[in-house]
């Protein structure tokens, strides 16, 4: 703390508590949006906007995309063996794979008796229902089903049922499959729209790109996933067809069999079959745009397999399948016109996202401009000289760079009056370093708070003269400042400090005299100010002015000693 005139303000941060709802709640009470109170007026019914439930929200959306990925890691799982023509299954890998995927489904169980448990917005009222039955109710008619769908193992029980068979030309699993990619987007989707209670806020552009380039990779992964899926199903028809017969069926699949006698002979028929064999080659079959897909089934590894397969589905988005030509097989053809549309919404979406950040980008500018226009042509009307305007444009650049163009005073009204003496208290928490203010009750203090303006100076400004008014006390947030006095005594002042602080003394004692012996004036002498202040570097600062600190003074009288 300066002696010079000069008191320190602390700059932090103001813990804030969760409000209770209070305890007279109805049964079928409903809490209003516009509060900020977070907790639930029912014990077994719990707020949207608690912590718990914003962070299982939080949590549960990260396990969704882990279990969903997880489920097409068992495509990959396949690949081919060109040496005896069929196709090889990492049942080990593939064992841990179930074991994780059961438990996903039970923490997926878990999340549906949780959702019956959680309050929701009534979408004509706006209010927060807490009604068990209603709660109930609503998620029933929502949600429920697609998690259920979820819960219920049946993408393992097909896998399995394809493994077992040895067969991937199963049309249920591309069923089962599409559903669970339709699944997965609606609830995706309806987790991103409603972000006011699934614990996720999409505000900044660095999280909107975030939420761009999920979609793009959740997108390629579905899109790479059956391109891959759609190769073993040829593959596997192209055996079939090389085959032609029952007693080579079994060796399609890569399983250990019985090597003796007749086995073995078999085995080694079906390893020389020319049309198997062609069917690993060029021309051996009409695979269309899965030919790469062929000869990415060769690669043992499985990292190679799935990344490959995912840029695969990045560029077919990005290029909308431009550079593909599908065979006549039908399936082949609607899925290039899947890749197609899916590249177009892709692209819509993303050109209306980079649209709107442009717009709030030009918008701001504009707004810069109009008001540096009008500012110029003020200045030219007024005749100023030619030095002033120069300290004008350099005020108003500053002011611009301080504020980011942002009405402080216009954001803090729109809050709620208790979010707003929240955040007042944050920025001007400075009773316990100033006497006179200490002493004071808090309603006068979040009534000083409430007069107090942003503004700013620019360097070589003078806040306070020698000689001249003390009209308002000045709260210094950021820059450096020299004051001297009468003795040319110097003293530096910076972020914390104030200047200006007779104000309070002399209005608390207009407002005593105010109040014992009628109407008074403060003789003029007293407001002259004996020192000098005047800034080093740019400043921003919040002022009280004279007249709100006698105003508050003498409307309230609360004060503790």
């Amino acid at each position: 703390m300066h002696s010079a005139s000069s008191i320190s303000i602390p700059m932090t941060s103001m813990a804030s508590n969760d409000q209770v709802f209070p305890s007279s709640h109805s049964e079928d009470a409903e809490n209003n949006l516009g509060g900020r109170s977070f907790s639930s007026p029912h014990p077994r019914i719990m707020n949207p906007y608690s912590k718990i439930v914003q962070y299982w929200s939080k949590v549960f959306i990260f396990l969704f995309l882990f279990s969903f990925l997880l489920q097409a890691l068992f495509i990959f799982l396949q690949h081919v063996d060109p040496d005896n023509n069929c196709i090889v299954d990492n049942s080990s890998l593939g064992d841990v794979l179930f074991q994780l995927l059961g438990l996903t489904n039970f923490i997926f169980l878990y999340h549906v008796f949780f959702r019956f448990r959680v309050a929701y917005v009534d979408p004509e009222s706006r209010v927060l229902v807490y009604d068990r039955k209603k709660v109930a109710l609503n998620y029933l008619c929502g949600y429920f089903i697609i998690d259920l769908f979820f819960v219920l193992p049946l993408t393992q029980y097909i896998l399995g049922s394809i493994r077992e068979m040895s067969s991937w030309s199963s049309g249920l699993f591309e069923v089962v499959y599409f559903l669970l990619y339709l699944a997965v987007l609606r609830r995706l989707l309806s987790m991103f729209a409603d972000q006011s209670t699934n614990g996720f806020k999409f505000e900044s552009w660095s999280s909107k790109f975030f939420t761009n380039l999920l979609a793009f990779f959740l997108f390629s992964h579905v899109v790479g996933s059956f391109w891959y899926y759609f190769a073993l199903n040829r593959v596997d028809r192209c055996l079939r067809n090389a085959c032609g017969q029952p007693w080579c069926i079994k060796y399609i699949s890569c399983v250990p069999v019985n090597e003796n006698g007749i086995f073995r002979d078999d085995l080694t028929l079906w390893k020389n079959n020319n049309n198997a064999t062609a069917c690993f080659g060029p021309g051996g079959f009409d695979y269309g745009i899965f030919v790469p897909a062929v000869s990415l089934m060769k690669k043992s590894d499985l990292s190679v397999r799935y990344i490959y397969s995912l840029f695969w589905g990045f560029q077919q988005i990005s290029t909308l399948a431009g550079n593909q030509t599908p065979s006549f097989f039908v399936v082949e053809v609607l899925f290039t016109m899947f890749i197609t549309a899916t590249g177009l919404l892709m692209f819509s979406l993303l050109i209306g996202n980079i649209q709107s950040f442009f717009q709030a980008l030009g918008r701001r500018s504009l707004e810069k401009s109009v008001r540096g226009l009008d500012v110029e042509q003020w200045m030219s009307h007024r005749q100023l000289p030619e030095e002033l305007k120069s300290q004008i444009r350099e005020s108003e650049r500053y002011n611009w760079f301080a504020t980011r163009g942002v009405n402080e005073l216009m954001l803090l009204e729109n809050l709620p009056e208790d979010l707003q003496r929240d955040v007042r208290r944050h920025l001007f928490k400075f009773a316990e370093k100033f006497p006179i203010f200490a002493m004071m009750d808090e309603r006068i203090l979040d009534a000083i708070r409430e007069r107090m303006k942003q503004k700013t100076y620019i360097t070589g400004s003078k806040i306070l003269v020698h000689g001249g008014f003390i009209d308002n006390i000045v709260f210094i947030v950021r820059g450096k400042l020299e004051s001297i006095g009468e003795d040319n005594n110097l003293v530096h002042l910076s972020e914390g400090d104030v200047c200006g602080e007779e104000l309070v003394t002399l209005c608390l004692e207009h407002s005593s005299l105010y109040r014992d012996e009628g109407r008074t004036r403060i003789p003029a002498q007293k407001f002259l100010c004996k020192r000098m202040v005047r800034c080093l570097t740019n400043v921003e600062a919040f002022t009280v002015r004279a007249t709100d600190l006698e105003e508050v003074f003498t409307s309230y009288s609360g004060f503790s000693g």
